[in-house]
């Protein structure tokens, strides 16, 4: 029973020990491959929750455990990739070069524009949105604001964009410091707005109780199929417009 009790926390660890790994690589200026890790981390935070469901062993530990293990992957890893790409628009990346932890050379290489660390504004709206919705009685079947993974895809989104479909107007429009700035508080807002939006949890695969969730699915595959990268935004623009457009009675579990 011991062992049962601990497979959920166990892929929660995962998702944690991924996103450990994708700090680093944001840390060293590697964003694809700290996109690639947030997204297994992301989906190590989806199975655990279901595994826990399967297993019947909710508990108030793994629920706490989740939380703090998306506070990294989906609080401190898209804060630094947005760091680092305010960074590269006004001109003074940081990043350290493996094999090079020597603090003498860090510190005197460290010329930062202090408006990148507006990226970090992220962090800090993650952190508040999981500390809300641990003691948020209301989010029983759905969500109130923009959980953190759906957050944090959209961020991480966009070095992917930028790496493998640069087109000259996607470049111009997401090196413009404007709009990484403007994100940048959209996403704050979205994470802790009172917007309700629908979870896709399935209590039964009826249609007919599903729809929004089947639609939802439905249009993803098309969306990515037909835009690769560039659907991870306009799925997650997607989400809220379909929330908002079919609201669910009653305003889960990150």
């Amino acid at each position: 029973m011991f062992i049962k009790r601990q497979i959920p926390n166990f892929i929660t660890l995962l998702n944690l020990f991924c996103g450990c790994i994708a700090v680093i690589f944001a840390v060293l200026g590697q964003l694809e491959f700290t996109a690639l890790f947030v997204m297994l981390g992301i989906g190590f935070d989806f199975f655990d929750g279901f595994a826990a469901r399967i297993l019947d062993v909710k508990s108030e530990l793994g629920l706490q455990l989740d939380s703090l293990a998306d506070m990294v992957t989906s609080g401190v890893a898209p804060g630094i990739v947005m760091y680092q790409l305010l960074s590269q628009v006004f001109g003074k990346p940081f990043y350290v070069t493996p094999g090079s932890w020597n603090s003498e050379q860090i510190l005197a290489s460290f010329d930062m524009s202090y408006v990148s660390l507006l990226g970090l504004l992220i962090t800090l709206a993650s952190a508040y949105r999981l500390a809300k919705f641990n003691i948020d009685t209301r989010q029983t079947t759905s969500f109130i604001g923009l959980p953190t993974p759906a957050n944090t895809l959209l961020i991480v989104s966009l070095p992917l964009i930028l790496k493998f479909q640069q087109e000259p107007w996607i470049l111009e429009i997401i090196l413009n410091k404007w709009f990484l700035i403007g994100l940048t508080i959209l996403s704050c807002y979205l994470l802790n707005a009172e917007i309700p939006l629908f979870a896709l949890k399935f209590k039964n695969w009826k249609f007919a109780e599903n729809k929004v969730r089947y639609i939802f699915i439905i249009l993803t595959v098309i969306l990515i199929v037909l835009l690769k990268f560039i659907a991870i935004p306009c799925v997650i623009l997607l989400y809220i417009l379909m929330s908002l457009f079919f609201k669910e009675k009653k305003p889960t579990e990150e």
